[in-house]
């Protein structure tokens, strides 16, 4: 009889060779991803928006921003169980039969609640988190203006709580026949 994959916890994998349980490994995957995709719902119908966020590690949860009014305020306002996925390709993996190809991959998924931070103190903070993440160079009062009030007011910053989250990964050996990055050409006979 065949599994019933619909009745597993949305954190079972049918792959578990390819499962990552580390969760050290997990935690600098969120820290050095560059972009993630928030799932959110509307009335059943999935919706997922891209993101730059950050990985606030002592609070255990992910923030990301949005304008002030849209489609992702409004689902988390109608429904806070939400999903962020983040990714990165590794080589892609030529076989003798198209349907052999593979590629490398490694990424995590966050199931969560998503809601919309109200405090001010809370919202600035995680702002900066995300810009200290994507700018560190760059420091507040000194290479920039700190964020005021007035933008606060223009933005929604969402603080999604990590309920459970899963890591996975695919890794061939480093001399894998013919393996190469997409966009550059492959080298040797392969």
């Amino acid at each position: 009889m065949p599994k019933d994959y619909a009745a597993l916890p949305p954190t079972e994998m049918r792959r578990r060779d390819r499962a990552v349980e580390d969760e050290a490994w997990i935690r600098a995957f969120l820290h050095r991803a560059p972009v993630g995709a928030l799932a959110t719902v509307h009335e059943g119908q999935p919706f997922l928006n891209t993101n730059l966020f950050v990985y606030d590690e002592a609070a255990h949860c992910l923030y990301v921003h949005t304008a002030r009014v849209g489609r992702t305020r409004a689902n988390v306002e109608r429904a806070a169980a939400v999903c962020f996925s983040v990714s990165e390709m590794g080589r892609l993996l030529p076989a003798d039969e198209a349907l052999e190809f593979s590629v490398e991959y490694a990424g995590v998924t966050v199931f969560g609640k998503a809601s919309i931070v109200e405090e001010p103190d809370e919202a600035r903070r995680a702002l900066q988190l995300l810009l200290d993440k994507y700018a560190p160079h760059l420091h507040p009062g000194r290479d920039y203006r700190p964020t005021t009030d007035d933008e606060l007011r223009r933005t929604s910053v969402f603080r999604i709580e990590i309920e459970a989250w899963t890591g996975k990964r695919k890794e061939a050996a480093p001399d894998f026949p013919g393996a190469y990055f997409y966009g550059a050409p492959p080298t040797g006979d392969a």
